[in-house]
């Protein structure tokens, strides 16, 4: 997310006043009772009792979360005054972060919609960082639904919706139906006393590239809201049934592929500018699998909605496979592909991807440990991407795209190489940094993805909370309250930056907004799954044994 964004008025693909609206006027589309603590919450899974948690935080009972219910109650951790002897001591900058977040609310008609993407008024330079993202605003729902307040999260669920119903065009190019936006902006007219919406679904963004992970949030959000607050009416509606339907036929298509993975373009994610991302990029492949088996438990076995269930599973069943075989790197595999034979014909080749043993960098035989293991950034035809990516990674493990096996390798590497994973400032979005003439011919000379910087190996405080839900999952908290206590240190001092720059991430970035939301809520998330694991059924899919798939136990697995 950066990059101007023109705010003009463009036409109606990109603009919605408030009387075109009246067909899907927020208010009436919240018109159903509100649920309230007093009501026993419908469950939408089979539910355990929270008195079995204790029993599910042993190392290697992790995939139960999924049938856990997130009681929509207050956390503890709203401010230091509600903390009670049961809990561990609060923060002083737990406060400090709630007041910060709610600062950072957008109103439509008096409605809570979203929260801008930084609150930073010491820059000079708003550009987008005043628009309601779709992937940004996860975090602030997470939060928000852990404290007990999931209106405004219905709110932004419902509103997304109704963008992705516009026309969409770049140029004379219509995109599909089933996109989302990649973020709005909520102008109000104080004149005519009209509230505009305002919404960008990549004709202003960096290289004009469609937001492909916006979808894949929306629906895991939705079925976050629904195992949080236990209101099944919400997906029940047919509108976000259809939202769901139209996600999905975009990424369900059949084409020309070979491969169940989805080919992307750079830019489409996290990483929203040009870092050898193009093909099959780790984060996306986790999120299509989650939105996935989310949707798979939100769609209704109607007509449409069961051909889509059908098509779903046999996805999954090859998209899993897919990626527990080809993408997942440790020790072992590292040496067989070290050795592969090249240009094999046949069915029976093991080296099925063509891939050059030359090809593979020298930093990654050092980096490997002999225990431990991840699914690498990118596999294609005779390209295999071994960076650390990860945001892919935590949520290989809350989908469990990971096999059990694998997620504790992936907790075992992060805590075998610490110094460059996490350093000084939580977490590395990706590892190696790329330099020299390689950076020049992978990013086109980008100036804010210099080494060790931004996308480029920088260290982002918003992913505190994938790997604290994935620390919570795998039975090793110790960890994430490690990486906790290192971010505490100067989140608040450095008044929460978007990123930190340098190998152990020390230095501010050098153009990070200040007063990052994602930065904000990452670390209220963080802190409240600590506090109460059971939040993490929100967010969190246990095993599907149906899917298991059988792969050659590697010894990372058995040390």
């Amino acid at each position: 997310m950066d990059g101007a964004k023109q705010m003009g008025i463009r036409n109606v693909s990109s603009i919605c006043s408030l009387t075109q609206l009246d067909d899907h006027d927020l208010s009436r589309l919240l018109e159903k009772p509100r649920l309230t603590t007093n009501i026993e919450r419908q469950r939408s899974f089979d539910e355990r009792s929270l008195s079995e948690l204790p029993t599910l935080l042993v190392r290697g009972s992790y995939d139960n979360f999924d049938t856990l219910h997130s009681p929509a109650v207050r956390s503890g951790i709203d401010t230091p005054a509600s903390w009670d002897g049961n809990t561990f001591d609060p923060h002083p900058i737990v406060a400090e972060a709630w007041e910060a977040l709610r600062r950072s609310l957008v109103y439509f008609r008096g409605q809570p919609v979203g929260t801008v993407a930084a609150y930073d008024h010491a820059s000079e330079e708003v550009l987008n960082y005043d628009q309601v993202f779709v992937r940004d605003f996860v975090p602030s729902a997470l939060a928000f639904l852990m404290n007990g307040e999931p209106e405004v999260v219905k709110n932004f669920l419902l509103k997304t919706l109704q963008l992705q119903g516009w026309e969409k065009k770049i140029d004379r190019f219509k995109l599909g139906e089933g996109v989302m936006p990649a973020s709005f902006k909520v102008l109000h007219d104080p004149v005519r006393k009209l509230d505009m919406i305002v919404a960008d679904f990549g004709e202003s963004a960096i290289g004009r590239v469609a937001p492909v992970d916006s979808g894949f949030w929306w629906i895991i959000l939705l079925r976050a809201y629904t195992k949080s607050t236990g209101d099944l009416s919400l997906a029940e509606r047919p509108e976000c049934q259809k939202g769901i339907k139209l996600i999905l036929m975009l990424c369900l298509a059949e084409g020309f592929d070979t491969f169940p993975t989805l080919l992307c373009a750079d830019g489409c994610s996290m990483i929203d500018r040009r870092m050898d991302v193009y093909g099959y990029p780790i984060e996306i492949q986790a999120l299509f699998y989650m939105a996935l088996r989310c949707a798979l438990m939100m769609l209704k076995h109607d007509g449409e909605g069961k051909d889509c269930i059908e098509r779903i599973e046999k996805r999954l069943h090859a998209l899993s496979y897919h990626m527990r075989s080809y993408f997942w790197l440790d020790f072992q595999q590292l040496n067989d592909i070290y050795r592969y034979k090249t240009e094999e014909y046949s069915h029976t080749a093991v080296n099925k991807f063509n891939v050059i043993p030359d090809s593979i960098p020298d930093w990654i035989f050092d980096f490997m440990p002999m225990r431990g293991g991840y699914f690498i950034g990118n596999v294609s035809p005779a390209r295999m991407d071994f960076r650390w990516f990860c945001l892919g990674n935590c949520v290989a493990i809350l989908s469990s795209l990971a096999t059990p096996e694998q997620s504790m390798a992936i907790m075992d590497l992060i805590e075998a190489r610490w110094d460059e994973l996490v350093g000084e400032m939580p977490l590395k979005i990706a590892y190696p940094a790329i330099e020299s003439h390689e950076w020049r011919i992978v990013t086109g000379c980008d100036p804010k993805n210099t080494r060790w910087s931004y996308h480029n190996g920088g260290s982002w405080p918003v992913l505190l909370w994938l790997l604290t839900a994935a620390c919570i999952k795998t039975g090793r908290p110790q960890i994430a309250r490690q990486a906790i206590d290192l971010a505490e240190t100067r989140l608040l001092k450095d008044g929460w930056p978007e990123y930190y720059d340098g190998k152990l991430g020390r230095f501010i970035g050098k153009q990070a907004r200040k007063y990052q939301t994602w930065s904000i809520a990452g670390y209220l998330v963080a802190k409240m799954m600590l506090e109460d694991p059971s939040h993490l059924g929100m967010i969190s899919l246990e095993e599907d044994k149906q899917r298991k798939t059988l792969i050659k136990r590697s010894s990372s697995w058995n040390c």
